[in-house]
């Protein structure tokens, strides 16, 4: 089974009912149901979620319905991982190299390949499965995501970059949204971006506002989805985190806005720590990782922010009393 963070499709249900379709019956037809995809990360069926977005295209007559979604989504769809190689990558090329190594923690069965071609570099997407629609709302999302992240790592007032899809262009009263308009080259050989050669040593944006209002909305679902609760809180700050190996308690306090000092004491009036609230979080992604997903042990070591792959396989062996390619050998496919 491939897997993919909910808050891929963050605002699914909102679209849909903008376009006069019906949400619940549109989860419905792909077997998902609103509450599971309320928290953005929480994992389930990459494939089921590629059906989900054509069953929503179809139920609203909106053929451009991967487009629509990412258009209304936050800049920044791939969480903290993202914005930290902003700050961190020398180039453009560099920092998307950096997506690419840790795209795993967001999508299982999705791969990213950064390309010269001539004047211009291009960012393919290619995916380790397909469904009966040969994933075409799952790859305007997908493309979608990849331009939002390179409109962000530079500023630009020019037409790039371009966003490529495979399928034909749709008839014209459908539009393209204006957010994607005049930079969408349909029919093409490949599904992702391409963007001039001459942006691959441009330092990325460094933008503190940005980062801000990253958090800032970040916080703002974290207390709308577990009022009051900041271990669960802390919880889904570390899950966005661990991959950037920048998962210490100092970064969690500031995306929560609390000083370390005071997040320490405050979990502490919780009966809990960050150092036991970590190891939760990383037991319980590895668990879900090796049940049911498609990463190596060690791309899953690194992506919950171990240097060393026998640190991690001591600890999950503490932890479950095997070491992890037993467990999963054990436990692989069951519900």
């Amino acid at each position: 089974m491939f897997l993919v963070r909910a808050g891929a499709i963050q605002g699914f249900e909102q679209l849909v009912s903008k376009l006069g379709g019906n949400p619940a019956r549109v989860l419905r037809t792909t077997g998902f149901s609103d509450v599971q995809l309320r928290d953005p990360d929480t994992y389930v069926s990459y494939v089921r979620i590629a059906d989900l977005l054509d069953s929503a295209a179809r139920a609203c007559d909106a053929p451009l319905f991967g487009l629509q979604l990412a258009a209304a989504q936050p800049a920044l769809p791939l969480g903290e991982v993202i914005v930290l190689s902003i700050r961190h990558q020398t180039s453009l090329w560099e920092a998307l190299e950096h997506a690419q190594s840790h795209i795993s923690l967001h999508a299982e069965g999705l791969h990213i390949r950064q390309l010269a071609s001539g004047d211009r570099v291009e960012l393919q997407l290619q995916f380790d499965f397909t469904n009966a629609s040969g994933l075409l709302q799952l790859m305007q999302l997908s493309a979608a995501h990849a331009f939002n992240t390179i409109q962000q790592l530079v500023k630009t007032t020019s037409r790039q970059p371009r966003l490529h899809l495979p399928q034909w262009e749709p008839p014209t009263r459908y539009a393209v949204p204006e957010r994607y308009a005049e930079r969408v080259i349909f029919a093409s050989e490949f599904c992702g971006v391409s963007y001039p050669a001459s942006w691959t040593n441009r330092k990325p944006r460094d933008d503190e506002n940005l980062l801000r209002d990253h958090f800032r909305q970040r916080i703002e679902e974290l207390e709308a989805r577990h009022p009051g609760h900041l271990p669960t809180q802390v919880r889904h700050v570390i899950s966005g985190l661990l991959a950037s190996g920048e998962c210490s308690l100092e970064r969690v306090g500031a995306s929560l806005d609390l000083h370390p000092r005071v997040l320490q004491r405050r979990l502490r009036g919780e009966g809990t720590s960050f150092r036991q609230l970590l190891r939760d979080t990383r037991e319980e992604l590895a668990r879900q990782h090796l049940q049911h997903g498609e990463m190596t042990i060690t791309e899953l070591a690194l992506n919950l922010g171990y240097a060393d792959i026998a640190v991690f396989s001591r600890n999950f062996k503490r932890w479950t009393g095997l070491p992890p390619r037993q467990w999963r050998e054990r436990n692989r496919g069951d519900d």
